[in-house]
């Protein structure tokens, strides 16, 4: 099976009740499998411990906690995170920059198409240090 046309399994973390219900509803429409949804960064550590997904959406926002912060913790667990938030992606490009996230998804653009294209862009990035092979 071609990457493209492999099932992304995603998971989301949202303050917002309404957002989860939707972005699951969005994804899933589009093929991608939405294994978990949590509101707090504790859930989502340990839902991303627990599901391992491919892809974790994270919003910058998350109410009184610290999105970014939450990102960073869930890389250890592997999997891509990307940022997502509802303000333009100018308002938030020197957090998502100083973040180690593989990137930022407005919430009015999130589709499977922009996951892809995001996770794809990663994969054929070149390494910035590291040695090389000859």
């Amino acid at each position: 099976m071609e990457p493209s046309a492999q099932r992304l399994r995603c998971f989301i973390v949202d303050d917002s009740v309404g957002f989860l219900d939707a972005g699951r509803e969005l994804l899933e429409r589009q093929g991608i499998v939405v294994v978990g949804v949590a509101s707090t960064s504790a859930a989502a550590l340990r839902g991303v411990a627990e599901l391992r997904p491919d892809v974790t959406l994270v919003d910058i926002e998350l109410g009184a906690e610290n999105g970014i912060e939450l990102a960073e913790r869930l890389l250890r667990h592997g999997g891509a995170v990307i940022l997502t938030s509802a303000r333009a992606e100018q308002d938030v490009a020197d957090m998502v920059a100083a973040s180690h996230a593989m990137g930022f998804l407005s919430k009015s653009a999130l589709s499977s198409s922009a996951i892809r294209e995001l996770l794809a862009a990663e994969d054929h990035r070149e390494p910035l240090s590291g040695p090389r092979e000859t």
